[in-house]
């Protein structure tokens, strides 16, 4: 059974504008599987109540006026490297979304993304793996092409490995790169945990974000 059968995720809403939170913390305090807990008005104290509540999801705004939330992102999430930041703004520009993702969000979604969407993208954040709305999914892969990083560091892994990073880079699941590979799940997993070692990564959305700074997908 899935976590998020479950325990619901805990959730922190870090924007400047009251309306919003109150707004959004009542959509999704209305949502089986998710639960608030705590709102933030600002970057330094989206980092104290991080800290204090140890939420498994940061629902981050990116203009704020203390410490924006590219800022916030990176120092959450190289503090607390078990908590997931899904930014929610009005800001699709390239040099935004590009910077977030540098920071360290597993998830880049609008604002004006509907309840469905925002509640999938929590527990896909939650779950360790990388998500964008649909309008920001296509600026991600242009910029990441664009600025191809050096693949030297992927220079240890082996082939199989190496196919297997790059389907995790394109959002497949562990059962779909099981078929598509004809392997088991569990042969899938251990390809999964021996470049998680080789490249010094956490979980699948360090191992994701590598791979796309890469250049693969």
């Amino acid at each position: 059974m899935s976590q998020a059968a479950t325990e619901p995720r805990r959730v922190l809403i870090v924007d400047d504008h009251a309306t919003f939170r109150l707004g959004l913390g009542a959509l999704l305090q209305s949502v089986p599987g998710v639960r608030v807990v705590g709102e933030a008005d600002g970057g330094a104290a989206a980092m104290a109540s991080a800290r204090a509540l140890q939420p498994d999801v940061v629902v981050m705004d990116l203009h704020m006026t203390d410490l924006d939330g590219v800022a916030a992102t990176e120092r959450i999430t190289r503090a607390y490297p078990g908590v997931g930041v899904l930014v929610l703004t009005m800001d699709d520009g390239d040099d935004r979304v590009f910077a977030a993702v540098r920071a360290g969000a597993s998830g880049y979604l609008l604002k004006t993304a509907g309840q469905d969407e925002i509640v999938r993208a929590i527990h896909a954040v939650a779950d360790g793996e990388i998500i964008f709305g649909s309008p920001v999914a296509a600026k991600v892969r242009a910029l990441f092409a664009a600025t191809p990083a050096p693949r030297t560091e992927l220079c240890g892994l082996t082939a199989r490995e190496l196919e297997v990073l790059t389907m995790m880079v394109r959002g497949e699941g562990n059962a779909t790169i099981a078929r598509d590979l004809v392997v088991s799940p569990k042969t899938v997993r251990n390809h999964i945990t021996r470049i998680f070692r080789k490249l010094g990564v956490r979980d699948r959305a360090e191992a994701v974000r590598r791979g796309l700074e890469s250049g693969l997908g």
